[in-house]
């Protein structure tokens, strides 16, 4: 295993960094939040994504895509932590369109996957259904009526819901809640009747959406995969997002850290500057440290989902659940570091951990994936 990026995964992140850094600052993010924009991002940054090539980044070659890999495509989401750009990256590219590659029938991935690798659709994944992640925890009905599928309940955190052009359902079609047996995968169009969405903000600025299907009914087609059996591709995509989220807290994580840094070397308190002060420094070091093993930690698990290896899943949660914690921490640290002026809304620092809190619930928090790591390696 090595944690280093190659030659094209390093073109691809400082192509990023240098993108993000021009056209999508924390200002531009402050700038959707102040206007209240109804889309949560901006379409023309997004097309801009597009032509530099991140939608393909992980998807087949033979529908358009790259195939440069998740640790490519990790690097990606580190620099959208350092600039918490809001882009639909990941429900769209690593959700949407790595369960129509793993689960669609030959038609929806030759209609599908090109438009997703070209920036042209939209998806979300309706999945969650109760406040902590869970992803056995659904009980939205699926059955089958004279040809058709039926959909009946609520979903509630689904990102980019409010704009996705598709979303793909997790319904349970058979067994009870906390069963992974039972559940099936749906494409659902938006405008399908009995589907109701509304808009939701979260903290950080961006979008979610609650979705109410009441007697949804869908063609035959609908169906992704084998009825009731979709536990296994879902929890391996969602793992795939877990890791890119852990990259995209490194960068939350790392920028926030080196603002912070640069502020201690600049205020002045008793004639000195603050971070003269040894007590200062030592929680610096600390952070500094576990920043890195961080970053060994997110490499690790990139690396497992590009090679697919038998340890993938444990690693995606020592991942996940580092960033999750250290989040928390070195954010904590963060705003009291910059003291009062840290809590208030004209210093950027509060960006950050509000973008640290969303990302830290996201697809599971550090006692999930603790949990789940021990059960993987079955305790």
């Amino acid at each position: 295993m090595t944690l280093l990026l190659n030659d094209e995964q390093r073109l691809l992140r400082d192509s990023a960094r240098d993108f993000l850094a021009t056209r999508s600052p924390v200002a531009a993010l402050r700038a959707l939040r102040d206007r209240g924009d109804e889309r949560g991002y901006d379409p023309q940054l997004w097309h801009e994504i597009a032509e530099l090539g991140w939608p393909a980044a992980v998807l087949p070659e033979a529908y358009g895509g790259l195939g440069v890999g998740y640790k490519g495509l990790g690097a990606v989401f580190e620099q959208i932590g350092r600039t918490l750009a809001a882009t639909p990256l990941l429900p769209t590219v690593v959700l949407g369109g790595g369960l129509l590659a793993e689960a669609g029938s030959t038609a929806l991935r030759d209609f599908w996957l090109p438009k997703i690798a070209a920036g042209e659709a939209l998806f979300a994944l309706a999945l969650e259904e109760a406040p902590r992640h869970d992803p056995t925890q659904v009980t939205l009905r699926a059955w089958s009526e004279a040809g058709h599928w039926r959909l009946d309940g609520d979903k509630q955190f689904v990102l980019d819901g409010h704009i996705a052009d598709r979303m793909i359902v997790v319904a349970r079609s058979s067994g009870t809640a906390g069963q992974q047996a039972g559940l099936s995968l749906f494409l659902v169009d938006p405008a399908t009747p009995g589907v109701q969405i509304e808009r939701t903000s979260l903290v950080d600025s961006r979008n979610a959406a609650r979705v109410r299907f009441s007697q949804v009914q869908l063609d035959g087609g609908a169906l992704i995969g084998a009825p009731d059996q979709a536990f296994a591709v879902l929890d391996a995509v969602l793992d795939r997002a877990r890791a890119c989220i852990a990259a995209e807290l490194l960068g939350v994580i790392t920028e926030a850290f080196e603002r912070t840094v640069a502020y201690l070397k600049e205020r002045v308190q008793f004639d000195v500057r603050i971070g003269s002060f040894q007590a200062l420094q030592h929680r610096a070091a600390r952070l500094h440290v576990e920043i890195e093993l961080l970053r060994s930690s997110v490499a690790a698990a990139l690396e497992a989902m590009d090679a697919a290896g038998n340890e993938a899943a444990e690693l995606v949660s020592v991942a996940k659940a580092r960033a999750s914690d250290l989040s928390e921490k070195a954010l904590n640290e963060a705003v009291q570091m910059h003291g009062g002026v840290g809590v208030t809304d004209a210093l950027e620092i509060g960006f950050f951990l509000k973008r640290a809190r969303v990302l830290q619930q996201t697809f599971g928090d550090g006692s999930y994936h603790r949990d789940r790591y021990a059960r993987l390696r079955g305790f």
